[in-house]
């Protein structure tokens, strides 16, 4: 045990002797045993490169880039992606609260990407008519929400938005799937399928009732 004590004290003070004390100042070149990526292969903007055969490190954006500055056409106008907007967050601005409604102008054009993109992304599990029925139920999958469950319908917008962005429970999170106004068209969708289901005669436009009614 004093051997193994005294060549560990030698190695110690040859380690100090050789490298130095950390943060300490010296003349001579550092031995880097990790270099931390100090020096590293990139690309640096404006200068020629190899990499690419027109030898430039700079690139065009590839084709089917979105600017930035491209805004989102909301009822209430337009909104750009960076923007604290109840259509990109789901919640009113500078709170915690969900929206109500949806921020989006709800028509046949947006139900109908809804309808495609819920058919998709959404009823494999939740089902074509949004009762949780869908394929992977036969598989053993248990535990799917109810789109028409009270707690669903009386969800706001905004919080059916978050969910479908981010997840809840054993639902992932779509946001790098969907869209922003894909997933709005989703939600508006869902409230199709809600208001089809427990909706009343009532409900349809009174130029429309009568043909309900055959």
């Amino acid at each position: 045990m004093r051997i193994f004590l005294t060549l560990l004290a030698v190695v110690v003070v040859l380690v100090v002797a050789i490298a130095g004390f950390r943060g300490s100042l010296s003349r001579r070149t550092p031995i880097e045993v990790f270099p931390d990526m100090d020096r590293q292969l990139k690309l640096r903007p404006q200068t020629p490169n190899g990499f690419f055969a027109n030898g430039r490190s700079s690139q065009m954006p590839v084709p089917g880039t979105i600017a930035r500055s491209t805004p989102l056409q909301t009822a209430a106008g337009p909104v750009f992606p960076y923007e604290d907007a109840a259509v990109n967050t789901g919640r009113l601005p500078g709170k915690t609260n969900f929206v109500d409604l949806n921020p989006m102008t709800v028509d046949l054009r947006l139900l109908e990407r809804g309808r495609e993109r819920y058919t998709i992304n959404c009823a494999p599990c939740h089902g074509a008519l949004g009762d949780g029925n869908g394929i992977t139920r036969k598989y053993g999958m248990a535990v799917i929400g109810n789109l028409h469950d009270k707690r669903m319908v009386q969800m706001p917008d905004g919080e059916i938005f978050n969910t479908l962005s981010y997840g809840k429970g054993l639902m992932q999170g779509y946001a790098g799937q969907i869209d922003v106004p894909d997933r709005w068209a989703v939600v508006a969708y869902v409230r199709a399928l809600q208001l089809a289901r427990l909706g009343t005669p009532e409900d349809v436009p009174a130029s429309a009732q009568a043909a309900l009614r055959k």
